[in-house]
């Protein structure tokens, strides 16, 4: 009788190195009393591939292979090898029998394990198929006049309220707020509600409970207040405050005669249906990896788990099946990012950050395609969205593709959101439930908005070009963030969220906020099936 399920008989397989090859080759190892004899000929015999047959072979060569009971009485105290190739003879060596079972050691920080057979193909063979959607290098048109801000706003405006119509979330046509002022007197009590669809502003909590807020259209301004409800509803539970310059639908009625308000009876968000992934074809079913916040320059890079990463890289049979490497900004550390920053550099020329770091990342796989965007450390405008990095660093790189930030783009036909997530700082300081440990819950907010950064003004410095290109108008399948120098990989309604992993220890600002970060975890998806791995190299 099997004595360990296969979650963990999988994980002794992956860290002798093999791969298992189709359903049979499963069936016939769960149906194993113990696998370690197996090991051990495989091992031997240099084995990296179990197919069904390979199995059988492999068992062949062992004592009472074909259910390795235990048998104390057997002459036969050894196993054999399979022949070398070209070799006729039917055995090889003799070997020693394993003497008891090893137990499976536990994954660092509590990561999952994972299933090689989720991800089924290397990538040496598959040709890249990289499609950018969105990038604003070469694109950026603003001037930054006060035309500028006003036509960004109004395409925000305009971009999100059209989902929620065409997405049917509103329970009616809205209207202007210049029109619903002039016919306040008719809008004033519940039986004749109306929705207006503006940007949110000034949001506060009034001493009562009660929200106040006011929302703001190409046609004028209106201050509306949603009070505490008696009971627990839906719409107040889920109140965790607005942000700043958001899109939402209200709906109510006018109170009072002199300035009236408007009383809201419900909030709209911007619709976030359950999305349908577009997988990879199964002759595509490559996988891309993720890590976010190099860092590259700071005291605080740890080389020493790089160098693991990259060993990894070469030799294990995940890696093999990785055709992109995605770089979410802040490879370098940078020069003059904040005050005092000098003394925190071990590289402190900017130009020799970049040319170590494309020293570094030559080191990885010539399979593999690696994308890098910028983020706020690197050396392009702090404004988003960022266009990539200059030419000029750029020429280090042989193989690199270089986009802005945000970039929306397709592997292999699956739709990736890639931002390095400097408005997770925003996020954090307005919404309730958001926290630097938890920057799941701002990119689920940002999806929930569909806008990558709200609010203006704030922490995020924001570019106001013509069409607000950090609205999010196609779902992706990926959705993938950096920035706060933590870890999770999970889903929100079908979307895979990733938030990738940095390459630094923890900084000085981060110990005197009691932040503890989650460095050298590389994230990796399959294409084809989504199946997700996270690879700990500390």
């Amino acid at each position: 009788m099997v004595s360990e399920n296969w979650a963990v008989r999988y994980r002794k397989l992956t860290d002798a190195g093999l791969i298992v090859l189709g359903s049979e080759a499963k069936e016939k190892i769960e149906s194993l009393s113990s696998i370690l004899p197996m090991l051990e000929a495989a091992r031997s015999s240099d084995v990296k591939l179990l197919d069904s047959k390979t199995i059988d072979d492999l068992l062949s060569l062992v004592p009472d292979g074909t259910d390795q009971k235990s048998n104390t009485n057997s002459d036969n105290k050894g196993q054999y090898t399979l022949p070398k190739r070209g070799n006729d003879s039917p055995i090889g060596r003799i070997i020693a029998a394993p003497q008891s079972e090893l137990e499976i050691a536990p994954r660092p920080h509590g990561l999952e394990y994972y299933d090689m057979m989720d991800f089924p193909m290397e990538a040496k063979e598959i040709d890249s198929e990289i499609q950018i959607h969105f990038d604003i290098t070469g694109k950026s048109t603003t001037e930054g006049t006060m035309s500028d801000i006003q036509n960004c706003f109004n395409s925000r405006l305009s971009q999100i309220r059209n989902l929620m119509i065409s997405n049917r979330i509103l329970p009616r046509k809205p209207i202007s707020i210049s029109e619903a002022w002039r016919n306040r007197q008719r809008y004033s009590s519940i039986d004749y509600e109306i929705t207006l669809v503006g940007l949110a502003e000034g949001p506060s909590w009034a001493r009562s409970g009660s929200l106040i807020f006011y929302v703001e259209d190409e046609s004028g301004t209106q201050k509306c207040v949603l009070k505490p409800p008696s009971d627990a509803s839906p719409i107040h539970a889920s109140m965790d405050g607005l942000m700043e310059d958001e899109v939402i639908g209200v709906t109510g009625f006018f109170i009072g005669d002199r300035d009236p308000a408007f009383l809201v009876q419900d909030i709209h968000k911007p619709p976030l249906q359950n999305h349908v992934k577009n997988p990879a074809g199964e002759d595509s079913a490559v996988s891309a990896a993720f890590l976010s916040d190099i860092h590259l320059g700071s005291k605080t890079f740890l080389d020493k788990p790089w160098e693991k990463m990259i060993h990894w890289f070469k030799n294990d049979p995940l890696a093999r099946t990785i055709k992109y490497f995605v770089l979410s900004g802040d490879g370098v550390d940078g020069v003059g990012i904040y005050p005092g920053q000098d003394r925190h550099l071990a590289i402190k020329d900017l130009f020799k950050q970049y040319s170590e770091l494309a020293r570094l990342l030559d080191e990885v796989p010539d399979w593999i395609d690696i994308i890098i965007l910028p983020g706020n450390h690197d050396a392009v405008r702090p404004a988003e969205p960022q266009p990539s990095l200059d030419p000029e660093i750029q020429q280090d790189y042989s193989d690199a593709v270089f986009v802005g930030n945000p970039c929306d783009f397709s592997l292999h036909g699956v739709r990736v959101l890639s931002y390095h997530g400097k408005s997770i700082d925003d996020f954090v300081a307005t919404l309730r439930s958001v926290s630097y440990d938890k920057p799941e819950i701002a990119m689920k907010a940002m999806l929930e908005r569909r806008h990558l950064a709200p609010s203006w003004g704030n922490k995020t410095p924001l570019s106001p070009e013509p069409e607000d290109n950090m609205v999010i108008n196609e779902i992706p399948d990926i959705f993938v963030t950096g920035h706060v120098h933590g870890h999770y990989v999970g889903n929100h309604k079908g979307v895979t969220l990733l938030h990738s992993s940095t390459w630094q220890d923890q900084t000085d600002f981060q110990r005197m906020l009691g932040f503890q970060p989650k460095p050298c975890i590389l994230s990796v998806v399959n294409l084809h099936t989504f199946a997700t791995a996270s690879i700990p190299f500390v």
